[in-house]
């Protein structure tokens, strides 16, 4: 019955998450999209929409901290630039939930496209249990970088959470064993340029998310 409710209550989650999102307009359908794989596709999540929305924000944030709200959690972080801002929010509400401090962290990318943890939060996040969030999940690189980079600093990472899993990324596909939760799981397809079925159709391309702009200034050149 507990593990029947706790199902009830996820999915109760998801379906508000999936609202909050799709209201402030970070939910795309029935466009002509460009990823930054190069592929296109129909549907896109665009995480910027919500982030000047600090209420919203917010609201998922707790939510995702809801979930882990009993892993001990003692240290959030997430991968530099947008997720610092769920970083802040989630370990706000852990604080909260728990009754003791947690702390909020961030991995920056360097040049060659890994991930350091450096501004002394290195010491701050050793034998600690750490909590790794990520806003959409599409390759899971970044984040499986993130586990990695907090493990090679003595954390102790517990679980990921996310605002979207756009590319049915499994908890084996980041590290064994981890717990992997997503406010919404959302499975898109997409095409090569070549087999783009919209691009046959003459579909014009949306320039105002995803890669669409950087695709027809190439086309031009």
């Amino acid at each position: 019955m507990r593990e029947h409710n706790f199902l009830n209550q996820e999915n109760k989650s998801m379906d508000e998450a999936l609202r909050i999102l799709t209201e402030a307009g970070a939910v795309i359908t029935d466009s002509h999209l460009v990823y930054t794989s190069g592929r296109h596709g129909k549907e896109y999540v665009n995480k910027d929409a919500i982030y000047p929305d600090t209420e919203k924000t917010s609201v998922l944030c707790m939510m995702i901290a809801q979930r882990f709200k009993g892993k001990q959690v003692e240290a959030v972080i997430a991968p530099a630039i947008g997720g610092v801002i769920l970083s802040q929010w989630v370990a706000h509400f852990l604080t909260f939930y728990t009754g003791r401090k947690v702390l909020s962290l961030y991995a920056e990318k360097t040049e060659d496209g890994e991930f350091v943890i450096k501004r002394g939060y290195d010491k701050l996040i050793a034998n600690k249990w750490v909590l790794v969030v990520e806003d959409v999940l599409t390759t899971g690189g970044s984040v499986r970088k993130v586990v990695q980079a907090t493990a090679s600093v003595g954390g102790l990472v517990v679980g990921l959470g996310a605002l979207c899993n756009r590319g049915g990324i499994k908890p084996e596909d980041i590290c064994e064993g981890l717990d992997l939760f997503a406010l919404i799981n959302l499975k898109l397809e997409s095409w090569s340029e070549a087999d783009c079925p919209l691009c046959k159709a003459g579909v014009p391309i949306n320039t105002d998310v995803g890669k669409g702009r950087e695709f027809l200034a190439r086309k031009q050149a």
